[in-house]
């Protein structure tokens, strides 16, 4: 088997979120960078974004087989966001931008792109995943040792999730 070459994770994520897109299914550049979208990927633990996806099955018995078959159900996506929080801190000013924006209620579309070098900006048929979520409430997290202040941020889904679907223009 010939080698496959993979793509490293560190440094080639990006997640920014967006107050909004007029459609999910064709989001455009314009959109992913206007004013009141904020960029998370810095504010985000290294192991702080969580997408999830779940997919029920839908039994498919028959009479005349000793197997159980299956056949695929309805998806449920979930996500949750553990970022830095500066509250109270030296910081709290110029650098807590994801808690403040992020609020309970906060509604609004994360982008994540993949594979393409953080630093780089999103461009014409760049493929990102669509995440509508509405913010749950704050929790901060238990203190550590050698750790910082964090807390996690639990979206509530509203809409389908797009994935991979390419980045448009825009007007």
């Amino acid at each position: 088997m010939a080698e496959i070459p993979s793509t490293p994770a560190d440094g080639n994520f990006k997640v920014v979120w967006v107050p909004a897109i007029a459609d999910t299914a064709n989001p455009t550049v314009t959109e992913v960078t206007a004013e009141g979208a904020l960029d998370i990927s810095c504010y985000l633990t290294g192991d702080g974004w969580n997408p999830t996806k779940e997919q029920a099955t839908i039994p498919d018995p028959r009479l005349c087989s000793r197997q159980e078959f299956g056949r695929p159900g309805r998806k449920t996506p979930g996500l949750s966001i553990t970022v830095i929080d500066n509250t109270n801190s030296d910081n709290a000013t110029d650098s807590n931008e994801a808690v403040e924006t992020i609020v309970e209620g906060a509604q609004g579309y994360f982008v994540e792109r993949i594979g393409v070098a953080y630093e780089d900006d999103f461009a014409t048929d760049q493929k990102v995943s669509i995440y509508p979520a509405t913010a749950g409430e704050k929790q901060v997290l238990a203190p550590e040792a050698n750790s910082v202040t964090r807390a996690t941020i639990p979206q509530f889904i509203f809409a389908e999730v797009k994935t991979d679907v390419a980045l448009a223009a825009g007007a």
